[in-house]
């Protein structure tokens, strides 16, 4: 499997249908690149590559991830699927004829070619592609757009092209080193699956370029700063350029078609794109592909593994010692006797301490000379074994430290 120009897309088998429409896009407008798929699943024993638009399939088993069964226990789909990216990064990057490596979501579809986008890397070590590049007018769209970009990241990766050189490779560790320990959808702690972390791209790595143009990764979130005229007979055009790529995030739940009437208000062009893709969907949907069960969403015995129960597993070290296979029943049958006491109606973890006495813990760990052994104490546990150990020790401490 030979060429310069790499290409992969991310996704379980069940997206199989979606990852079909992206990778005859990618086929038609760069016969040139190797495309592969990297599933966040199972690779099932009749999916092979004849017939196919893609050259190549890795699963989560082949990307070399450390305890990989366990850490892919600790994640939901989504989460899972954008964890590892950076993992198949490195190992496409790692290829001995590999010169740059581009990563399309599956919900995108390219319109033409990327060659701007490749110029762009031929002298710089990441290509990024804003949420908006251009400032918002009315506080309306500030709150939909400019401030969704601030929970979820200023940069959409949907795309990230990354070229082979020391500095992108050296990206693609750092990016899997996050990834592994902190891909998680959790706004309220600052944290988006992979993409918040790659805010800091520009500021930790040299050769950073921003993708302002925007003909590419056009969406909801942009429509409202960018004109689209054009059809399929004559070729869509935004802001006069030729579209790059369009990604329909959001489209399964109906979102998209929601904040594309509402950002592009009688735009002939989007609602003829959108019905496309609405068509080329439904026919998608109809295959019975699409119903193939997520191989890590259940336990051994056919029930399936709730929300809580892999946050619970992934934040309790104690826990991995005790099941070493998550998956067992064992582990749920932990949860149904005990488990659901740590976890409070809303599906958030209960916190090991009560507020007044995390108060009363942590005046005395900044106390200049009553503290010193507790911060002593607590610097050793978190070098021998992480936030877990503190975590671990409070809980068990939790009746005799409450007031």
């Amino acid at each position: 499997m030979s060429g310069e120009l790499h290409v992969f897309t991310s996704a379980a088998v069940n997206y199989l249908p979606k990852v079909r429409i992206l990778c005859r896009s990618i086929r038609r407008h760069h016969p040139e690149a190797v495309i592969h798929l990297v599933l966040a699943d199972l690779r099932p024993d009749w999916l092979a590559v004849e017939g196919e638009p893609f050259d190549d399939v890795i699963d989560v088993a082949g990307l070399g991830i450390a305890d990989w069964k366990r850490w892919a226990f600790g994640h939901e789909i989504v989460e899972l699927a954008t964890a590892i990216k950076p993992f198949a990064l490195a190992k496409l990057l790692a290829l001995p004829d590999c010169r740059t490596v581009l990563y399309f979501d599956p919900d995108i579809v390219l319109f033409s070619r990327v060659d701007d986008i490749l110029a762009l890397l031929a002298r710089s070590n990441l290509a990024l592609t804003p949420h908006q590049t251009r400032p918002e007018t009315t506080l309306e769209a500030v709150l939909d757009n400019e401030v969704a970009s601030l929970k979820h990241g200023i940069f959409n990766l949907g795309f990230i092209g990354v070229t082979r050189s020391d500095e992108g490779m050296r990206f693609a560790r750092w990016w899997g080193e996050r990834t592994y320990s902190l891909c998680r959808a959790d706004i309220p702690n600052g944290l988006f699956t992979d993409q918040k972390w790659v805010n800091f791209a520009p500021v930790f790595f040299d050769g950073v370029a921003i993708v302002k143009s925007s003909r590419h990764n056009v969406a909801t979130w942009n429509l409202t700063t960018r004109t689209m005229t054009g059809n399929f007979a004559g070729g869509f055009f935004i802001d006069d350029e030729p579209l790059g790529f369009y990604h329909f995030t959001g489209f399964d739940s109906g979102a998209h078609r929601i904040m594309a009437i509402k950002n592009a208000t009688r735009n002939a062009s989007v609602a003829e794109l959108i019905g496309w893709y609405e068509r080329e969907i439904e026919v998608a949907d109809n295959s019975p592909v699409s119903r193939t069960p997520w191989a890590f969403g259940r336990f051994s015995n056919g029930t399936a593994i709730e929300a809580w129960q892999r946050r619970l597993y992934r934040d309790r070290a104690d826990l991995h010692e005790t099941f070493p296979d998550p998956f067992d029943s064992a582990y749920l049958d932990w949860c149904r006797a005990e488990g659901s006491s740590h976890v409070g109606r809303d599906g958030v973890l209960r916190s090991p301490l009560s507020g007044a006495t995390a108060l009363r813990l942590a005046a005395l760990a900044i106390a200049p000379r009553a503290g010193r052994s507790l911060r002593r104490r607590i610097i050793r546990i978190l070098r021998a074994e992480g936030m877990h150990g503190i975590l671990r020790r409070l809980r068990m401490r939790r009746g005799r430290l409450a007031p």
